[in-house]
C-alpha cells in the first residue's frame, strides 16, 4: 500500500475543486483506517457551505458519507477488524479515518453484505432522516407535509412512512425530484412551480393545514420555503426546519406561529446511535431506498465535474457518487 493517498480539496476561488495527493493519516488507538470505495456528494452542504466559498475550505469537511473496507485497526480497537465491510462519516478521499469511540460510535457503522457500497454512503443522511422523523411525533391521524425533495427531503419523505400518516404530501419545483419521489410511492406531489403551495395544501386539509410541516429546502430559497410553511400549518401544528445555509436570516412571523410549535433538526435527547444502527436496517429491508436516488457515478479524481454537474444543472443530478476503486 502506498503511503500516500488522493482527496478532494477546496481552494481559493468559487467551484475551485481540487484533488491533492497527501500522506494518508496515522491511526488513532481508537480509529480504523478505510480503503473508500464510494462516496456521496451531500449538494445542500457541500455547495452552499464548500462549493461556493470564496476562500479556501477545510479538506475535513470536504464530505461526510463514505462506505469501503477497513484496512488497518488501531491498537484498541476490538469491534471491527481488517476485511470487514462499513459506512463512514469521513470526506471524499482514497482512505478515510473513522474514529470508532464510544463518543463517536456512530461515525463507523458496520455495512452488511446486502448493501452496496454506493447505496452504503448514504447512512449518515438516512440516520439524521430516521431521527428527523422521530422528532417530529408523526401520528396516522396527521397530515404531514414536506417541503423539498432533494436527497434530504426524499429521504425524510421515506422515513415518514414509517409512521403511516394519514395523509403524506411532499413539494418541489424541480420535475426530476418529483418523479422521483412518485416513482417511491408517493402518490400527491405537488408541483410548486405550477401555483401557490400554500393552497394546494389547504386544498388538501379542508382549508385547515397540515398538522406537520417539514421543510427542508436549503440554500436561498429556503428563504421563501419557511415563509410559506408558516402558512402551512394548522393551529397546534409543527413547522420541523431541515434546510440550512440560507444565506440571510428567515423571516419567521410571531403572528402566524402563535400556538404553533417549532423545531430545528431533531431533538436533543435523540439517540443517534440507534438511529445510526437503524439506518442499516432501514436500507436492508427497503424501507428506504438509496439506489433510486442515485443519477449520476463519476471517478473519485473527477471531483471536479461531479461538483460542476450539481451545481450547474440541478434540474439533471440528485445523488451523485465518486467511485474510488
Amino acid at each position: 500500500m502506498s503511503d500516500l493517498m488522493w482527496r478532494v480539496a477546496k481552494h481559493e476561488g468559487l467551484g475551485n475543486i481540487v484533488m491533492e495527493q497527501v500522506p494518508i493519516p496515522d491511526l488513532g488507538p481508537q480509529e480504523v483506517l478505510v480503503r473508500v470505495h464510494a462516496s456521496l456528494i451531500s449538494r445542500g452542504s457541500e455547495l452552499w457551505r464548500r462549493y461556493v466559498m470564496p476562500g479556501p475550505v477545510d479538506p475535513g469537511s470536504m464530505g461526510y458519507s463514505t462506505a469501503g473496507v477497513i484496512a488497518k485497526v488501531g491498537s484498541d480497537v476490538t469491534d471491527f477488524a481488517p476485511g470487514d465491510r462499513v459506512a463512514c462519516t469521513a470526506p471524499h478521499a482514497e482512505y478515510a479515518i473513522g474514529d470508532t469511540s464510544s463518543v463517536a460510535r456512530r461515525r463507523v457503522v458496520p455495512l452488511p453484505d446486502d448493501i452496496p457500497f454506493e447505496n452504503g454512503t448514504f447512512q449518515p443522511l438516512v440516520t439524521s432522516s430516521l431521527g428527523w422523523t422521530a422528532s417530529a411525533g408523526i401520528q396516522p391521524q396527521h397530515t404531514v407535509v414536506i417541503l423539498g425533495l432533494g436527497l434530504v427531503g426524499n429521504l425524510v419523505m421515506q422515513a415518514a412512512t414509517r409512521f403511516m400518516p394519514a395523509q403524506l404530501c411532499a413539494v418541489d419545483m424541480l420535475p426530476i425530484r418529483r418523479r422521483l419521489a412518485e416513482q417511491l410511492g408517493i402518490a400527491d406531489v405537488i408541483d410548486g412551480s405550477a401555483g401557490d403551495p400554500i393552497e394546494a395544501v389547504k386544498e388538501r386539509t379542508n382549508g385547515q393545514g397540515a398538522d406537520i410541516v417539514i421543510d427542508c429546502v436549503g440554500g436561498r430559497a429556503g428563504v421563501k420555503s419557511f415563509e410559506q410553511a408558516q402558512d402551512m400549518l394548522v393551529s397546534g401544528g409543527l413547522l420541523q426546519i431541515i434546510g440550512l445555509y440560507h444565506d440571510g436570516p428567515l423571516p419567521l412571523d410571531a403572528g402566524k406561529m402563535q400556538r404553533k410549535r417549532l423545531i430545528g433538526g431533531y431533538l436533543a435527547d435523540t439517540d443517534v446511535g440507534a438511529m445510526a444502527r437503524a439506518s442499516m436496517r432501514a436500507l436492508s429491508s427497503g424501507l428506504v431506498k438509496a439506489a433510486p436516488l442515485i443519477t449520476h457515478h463519476f471517478p473519485g479524481n473527477q471531483a471536479k465535474e461531479a461538483f460542476d454537474l450539481l451545481y450547474e444543472r440541478p434540474e439533471d443530478a440528485m445523488g451523485v457518487i465518486l467511485e474510488w476503486t
